[in-house]
Parts: C-alpha cells; sequence; structure tokens
C-alpha cells in the first residue's frame, strides 16, 4: 500500500480530515469527501447502527488526535501525562504542548502542506529558532520565541516561492508571521488552547481514555 492511500484510510478510519496531505486535504480528492465511511465497509451503511461503547469512542478519539500531529503511542502518552501534571486544564494543556512542537509551529505558519512534511524540513536542518538551527521536531516552543527560515536555504525554489505566497491572515492568533525580504519570521505569541485550533478534537474525551489505564 503506498504512503498516500494509507494517510487517507487514517482519516477515514476517524471519521475526520486529520491534513495529512496538505492541499489534497482541501478539495474534493479529500477520501472523506469522496469516500466518508470506514475502510473496509461497502459505504451502504449497513454498520452505521452498530454500538460504539464509550471504550471505543474514546479510544477513536485518542487515535484521531495522535494520528493529527503524526505521534507514536508513548510520544503521546508522555505529552498527556506532562499536560496533566501541570497546573489548569488537562485537555487545554495537551493542545498548548502539541501546537508548540517545532514542526507543528513549521505547519502552522505555511512552510509546509503538512505536518509530515514540516518534519521533514525541520529534520533537514532548514529551521533557525531565535537565531540557531534546531533540527528537533519535537523542540518546545516558547512565548517569544522566533522561527524563520535557514539563511542558506532562501535561495531555493521551494522556499523562495514559499515567502512569496503566503497567507498571513490565515495564521492562527496565537502566532505572528512577518516577512523581512527574503525571509519570514514567526513568533510565539500565546500557548494556544483547544479553541485556538482548526479541529475537532475532543480532549475531554482523550482524557477519560487515559484515567481508565
Amino acid at each position: 500500500m503506498s504512503n498516500s492511500l494509507a494517510k487517507c484510510k487514517l482519516c477515514r478510519r476517524e471519521g475526520d480530515k486529520l491534513f495529512l496531505k496538505g492541499d489534497r486535504c482541501t478539495t474534493q480528492k479529500c477520501a472523506i469527501v469522496r469516500r466518508n465511511f470506514p475502510p473496509g465497509s461497502d459505504g451502504s451503511g449497513s454498520n452505521k447502527h452498530q454500538r460504539v461503547s464509550e471504550f471505543g469512542k474514546q479510544l477513536r478519539e485518542k487515535q484521531k488526535a495522535k494520528r493529527t500531529y503524526r505521534l507514536r503511542e508513548r510520544q503521546f502518552r508522555l505529552y498527556f501525562d506532562k499536560a496533566d501534571k501541570v497546573h489548569g486544564v488537562t485537555g487545554d494543556n495537551l493542545i498548548g504542548l502539541l501546537e508548540t512542537r517545532l514542526d507543528n509551529f513549521v505547519y502552522r505558519m505555511g512552510l509546509a502542506k503538512s505536518r509530515s512534511q514540516a518534519r521533514q524540513i525541520v529534520s533537514h536542518g532548514h529551521i533557525m529558532v531565535n537565531g540557531r538551527k534546531v533540527n528537533i521536531p519535537s523542540y518546545a516552543l516558547k512565548i517569544g520565541d522566533e522561527v524563520s527560515i535557514r539563511e542558506n536555504d532562501l535561495e531555493k525554489e521551494y522556499f523562495k516561492d514559499l515567502v512569496k505566497s503566503v497567507n498571513r491572515d490565515a495564521m492562527p492568533t496565537w502566532l505572528n508571521v512577518e516577512v523581512h525580504g527574503k525571509n519570514m519570521k514567526g513568533k510565539v505569541l500565546a500557548v494556544p488552547g483547544l479553541k485556538d485550533i482548526d479541529q475537532s478534537i475532543d480532549t475531554h474525551t482523550i482524557v477519560e481514555y487515559y484515567s481508565r489505564q
């Protein structure tokens, strides 16, 4: 199975767009638009009346969030445990930790069309944080941190075109993006919570799932 098809099946399994394939996810070619039923089903709706247990709902919501941010089970659990230990609402804390990962921030800035692509961009050393190269996708950003493209990479066609076309009006409110000549710089203005993301993630259900472990 191709990686492309596998990603589409993940979205269909969760019954929601996980935005794993960049621009395709916003078109009529999106699997959720064309085949909005789970893999292995014929789409007739014959399985839609099957009762899903509370645990099953909790598991699916956890899987959806984990897959959205492209994390493995152990990674996701570590983020949850950290969110649960600090002051505040666990669900909001969890979203804040996930959204301020460097790879996610690069995606939110518009430097990548998917989180997978953003992870590659970071891993290959194209990104600077506060003027220093950082190639760790899970790097945790803080309020005030600034993210930019490494100067040596600015002449590459990919980044040249990106800086010209980035839509700053579409940026989340918790970050700010400015274009400086050939480069662009993103700054963390606040730690985002559930209300600050554009996807439907029921963090309360995820909390319930882990409370049973």
